[in-house]
């Protein structure tokens, strides 16, 4: 039987679809109330009966812009059959978006952990859970490979990790700020070139 969301769900996930764009571009500190009821059609009343505040529709924002992101990764990952491949789909994933402009306003971990470092510890910590969550991520990926044979053992797989992150979340700032793809793609490659140096 088809599992279908009551009223407030549904009204609830309208408000945090239509207002994703703008928290991911503007930022929690640049959405004002009237972006928030000018996107979803709803009045400032209708907007707080489905959420007690701003920020618990910025945290849902974050999800949401988060999930759109990684879901792709996460099927590209499930597709290629090495450890090798299933890291690089990371990369490629990145790549991908950049290039279609997607999400709107870039990454949603680097524009939260920029904006919300100093201002907002519930928008930080979100962000910081988010790295932690893609960090075990390509540790399980790193210590399966060397597992199978693919990866050899002399490296440190923790710093391997957070290079990767690093230089993915580095090359999308540099690239948004200086309007160059192809200085992400630059970036990029050094992935490959780290992987292809613990490659048995």
């Amino acid at each position: 039987m088809e599992n279908k969301l009551s009223k407030a769900d549904r009204t609830r996930q309208h408000i945090v679809e239509t207002t994703s764009v703008i928290f991911n571009i503007r930022g929690y500190a640049g959405t004002s109330l009237s972006d928030l009821t000018e996107a979803s059609g709803l009045t400032k009343g209708g907007i707080y009966c489905n959420f007690s505040n701003k920020e618990e529709i910025a945290l849902a924002a974050f999800d949401y812009n988060y999930d759109k992101v990684f879901n792709q990764i996460y099927k590209k990952v499930a597709e290629a059959t090495t450890c090798y491949d299933k890291i690089m789909a990371y990369v490629r994933v990145y790549e991908q978006l950049s290039r279609k402009g997607s999400p709107q306003g870039g990454c949603p971990i680097l524009n939260t952990s920029v904006e919300a470092d100093d201002t907002n510890s519930l928008l930080k910590n979100r962000a910081a859970k988010a790295i932690n969550k893609w960090k075990k991520e390509l540790q399980e990926l790193l210590q399966t490979g060397i597992g199978k044979g693919e990866f050899k053992t002399n490296f440190d797989i923790v710093q391997m990790a957070l290079s990767i992150i690093a230089l993915i979340e580095g090359g999308v700032m540099i690239s948004k700020v200086t309007n160059s793809q192809t200085n992400l793609d630059k970036i990029l490659k050094t992935v490959g070139i780290l992987l292809e140096e613990i490659k048995i």
